[in-house]
């Protein structure tokens, strides 16, 4: 393998500080991990390197099931023999560690989604081309783009379809049979979060209104 190369050396000296503080403090800790995991909960969020579900909610390593995708984005039930990581992570979180619950979390500026609007305006077309993954993936979203796409203010329908994602992404878990299921006997809760990153705000969708509500 010619192509791999030395890890940069601020983050050698990182985790070479990582492991002889916090590793060190809590080294019966770690060990105890390194057994196995019991998360209570899973969480799809976003790549986006602003986005940490870990950090907002203070959580400690164990304690959530992460999977995180372009737009933070649950496609639908499709068992056809092809490579879907999303779906791979979601029957894990469910079926094996039978996590309590399923959280779906969108945030603010989402390039994902933007690119999303993008392309279903007709301003994207490197988006459009089949070798993109990216448009690929984010098709996923035209059905929610169609919610929005009467909303005149660029701002406002970024963000209104960053939160409907979140809830085509919980309609599509439902999907998942294995989710239903569970859900239908109690087992398993879904959630839907939307992240305002420059404001640090956290709302949560309330079915009883149909709204995000400020957490």
């Amino acid at each position: 393998m010619t192509h791999a190369k030395a890890l940069p050396s601020y983050l050698v000296k990182r985790y070479q500080g990582w492991k002889a503080n916090t590793y060190e403090a809590n080294a019966s800790w770690y060990r105890k991990l390194g057994e196995g995991q019991h998360p209570r909960a899973m969480v799809i969020s976003c790549c986006d390197s602003r986005v940490h579900a870990t950090e907002l909610f203070g959580v400690d390593q164990g304690e959530f099931f992460m999977h995180r995708n372009i737009a933070n984005i649950v496609p639908p039930y499709q068992p056809d023999g092809g490579q879907h990581g999303t779906s791979a992570a979601i029957e894990y979180g469910v079926t094996a560690l039978k996590v309590a619950h399923l959280i779906v979390m969108g945030h603010s500026a989402c390039g994902g989604v933007q690119g999303c609007i993008d392309m279903c305006e007709g301003n994207a077309p490197s988006l459009e081309e089949k070798e993109s993954f990216v448009g690929r993936w984010v098709d996923v979203l035209r059905p929610a783009y169609a919610k929005v796409a009467e909303i005149s203010d660029p701002a406002e329908k970024a963000r209104e379809l960053e939160k409907v994602a979140v809830l085509e992404s919980i309609a599509n878990l439902m999907t998942f049979p294995f989710i239903k299921e569970r859900v239908e006997q109690g087992d398993l809760s879904l959630h839907g979060l939307w992240h305002n990153i420059a404001e640090g705000g956290l709302e949560a969708y309330d079915p009883a209104t149909g709204d995000f509500k400020q957490v």
